[in-house]
């Protein structure tokens, strides 16, 4: 983990993003969508895209490995046009893992062809409320705005998974 982004420069703020979900469903639920190796291969990555987790240790220092793969033609007609595999092993290290309640941790970026790798920080936060569990996303920009645009695109559409998903389970009464 490097902590940097390639453009930024020292002392500047990071830029942050933040994107907010309300699930009706219960805390728990949604809890192990984000920390089990099932919850996570269920919904993790952008549509057209399959994962598979290696390695999950939930604790703060502990990683979470994965594989995503490009399986629709068009995601793998992207990543064949800018140079990129099809699968990509990522690296994700837990910095706080508060359970059903916070978890926060770096995202090694290493697969941007002609970018240095450097790190992504997330945190999601989880609160029980009147309408539901209220799900509150915050990630470091990317190095930029394109790159930017393309993250909040593929946080949108893992977050309709993820309502998808948790919508189902409430339909078919089972959780």
């Amino acid at each position: 983990m490097n902590g940097r982004k390639p453009d930024s420069e020292a002392g500047a703020p990071q830029r942050r993003i933040t994107l907010e979900r309300v699930y009706r469903a219960e805390l728990q639920d949604v809890w192990d969508l984000w920390t089990t190796k099932d919850g996570i291969e269920s919904w993790w990555g952008p549509g057209g895209f399959t994962v598979v987790v290696r390695k999950l240790d939930l604790r703060a220092g502990g990683e979470l490995l994965y594989a995503m793969t490009a399986i629709d033609p068009p995601q793998v007609a992207f990543m064949q046009k800018n140079g990129m595999p099809l699968t990509t092993e990522a690296r994700i290290t837990f910095t706080e893992v508060v359970p059903l309640q916070r978890l926060a941790y770096i995202h090694l970026a290493d697969f941007i062809p002609g970018v240095e790798p450097y790190d992504v920080a997330t945190v999601v936060e989880l609160e029980r409320t009147a309408r539901g569990v209220r799900m509150t996303l915050v990630f470091d920009a990317m190095h930029s705005d394109e790159w930017t645009d393309r993250a909040v695109a593929g946080w949108t559409s893992e977050l309709g998974k993820i309502e998808k998903i948790l919508t189902a389970r409430a339909v078919g009464g089972h959780s």
